[in-house]
């Protein structure tokens, strides 16, 4: 990669963005790591073929992420850590790939609203969640909205509310985390997921995921025109969808050109 990032690391193989933290002990995300996770984003976003994003922590951390420096809340940084940190979300939406969240240890705060985020999350036995901003007197603004989205209304305003931390299998249980697993079997699993993804189209696997969003807080009429629009008028003129089907009615595997 041509950017040199000195709290993060960036490697795009196979189709695959691996976006590691890397900011022991616990992965605090202050502005100028979150700047680089933004830079990280802009440069996948130049790949077509991506089939998806990874978030994981490096193997010397004990978190995913603690969250956002508590430090860089005060009047004269609040509104560059704000900037920076929502940012990372708009651009996720932008980019529109699958993003996998790989957690290992607590996912605090900020750290938990990257995982709201993620499309699938894979958590090892010993992870925790929670959003403990209340305990400083504020509220966490990413969570407020994707939060009841992933585990439903309730359940999301107790957590803010009460700045309550759970534990992997409870997460699983509402749906924040996807799939819970020992410590020594996590890279499988993460191996195992994306070697779904890479059989697909990236093409299709943006449109999809747009799709996905377009359901979000819409009256369900509205949505359902939007994605047809987005079916009709776009994703059917590309290049993947028509292979798509005719490999399929030619009874043979597709070869994506990713456009």
């Amino acid at each position: 990669m041509p950017e040199t990032f000195q709290n993060i690391s960036l490697l795009i193989e196979e189709r695959v963005a691996f976006i590691t933290l890397r900011r022991p002990p616990l992965n605090v995300l202050n502005i100028a790591m979150m700047r680089e996770i933004g830079t990280a984003l802009a440069e996948c976003g130049k790949h077509n073929e991506l089939a998806a994003i990874v978030f994981q922590a490096a193997k010397d951390c004990r978190a995913f992420s603690a969250g956002v420096a508590v430090e860089e809340h005060v009047s004269e940084t609040i509104y560059q850590m704000l900037d920076s940190f929502h940012s990372i979300f708009r651009s996720l939406e932008q980019i529109a790939r699958p993003t996998i969240a790989a957690v290992d240890g607590g996912a605090l705060g900020g750290g938990c609203e990257l995982v709201a985020a993620c499309d699938i999350v894979i958590a090892t036995d010993k992870s925790r969640f929670g959003q403990p901003e209340i305990k400083l007197g504020v509220f966490p603004p990413v969570a407020s909205i994707l939060l009841p989205l992933a585990i439903g209304e309730k359940k999301a305003r107790e957590l803010i509310l009460t700045g309550e931390l759970i534990d992997a299998t409870e997460a699983a249980r509402y749906g924040l985390v996807n799939h819970v697993v020992p410590a020594n079997h996590l890279e499988q699993k993460i191996l195992e997921i994306i070697a779904r993804l890479r059989e697909l189209s990236g093409t299709a696997l943006e449109y999809t995921r747009r799709s996905l969003d377009l359901g979000r807080g819409r009256p369900f009429d509205e949505a359902l025109k939007e994605s047809e629009n987005l079916y009709l008028n776009e994703l059917m003129r590309t290049a993947d969808a028509q292979e798509g089907i005719k490999a399929f009615m030619e009874k043979r595997k597709p070869v994506w050109r990713n456009r």
